[in-house]
């Protein structure tokens, strides 16, 4: 099943906290899905807190990167943008008002509910507090994406969608 209701509390409470760490060994995720390429690779996504893993495993290589709050103290705050060999990250955090907020996390549930290549991952107290990925093949590569929603009880919350891309 794609979405998971994860029985814990969220370690990462703050989208405003996260932090990126390329190739840094990561927590074992929660929940997780692998996607196959056709090239025979794999690309393997995870929810962890309020936050995520993806894993590429490559002949050509491994890669992974981690968004979280702990990613911030092994790699370095989440930039709007990144770049290293092969791999290119855009990030933005913006404010949602009760019914935008509410909108985007229900279709967000929906999609990892149905679609493949989708995987989710939602938190007690609040059905809005919600990790979602989502990923496919990219020729060579991989590309995905991830929303992380913190809800405000009452005044919306606040979401960070990263889009991600890897090439060998």
């Amino acid at each position: 099943m794609p979405l998971h209701q994860l029985a814990v509390t969220p370690a990462d409470v703050s989208g405003e906290r996260l932090g990126l760490a390329l190739n840094a060994p990561a927590p074992v995720p929660l929940a997780t899905c692998t996607l196959r390429h056709p090239d025979g690779s794999a690309l393997v996504l995870g929810v962890l807190g309020a936050s995520h893993v993806v894993a590429v495993e490559h002949s050509k290589g491994g890669f992974s990167e981690q968004v979280s709050c702990t990613a911030r103290s092994v790699g370095g705050e989440l930039p709007p943008r990144s770049t290293a060999p092969g791999y290119r990250l855009q990030s933005r955090t913006e404010t949602h008002d009760e019914a935008s907020f509410r909108r985007l996390a229900g279709d967000l549930r929906e999609r990892c509910a149905r679609r493949p290549g989708w995987l989710g991952g939602t938190f007690p107290g609040d059905d809005a507090a919600l990790t979602a990925l989502a990923a496919e093949p990219d020729g060579a590569g991989w590309r995905w994406q991830t929303w992380h929603l913190y809800p405000r009880p009452g005044s919306g919350g606040v979401v960070v969608h990263t889009a991600s891309r890897w090439r060998p």
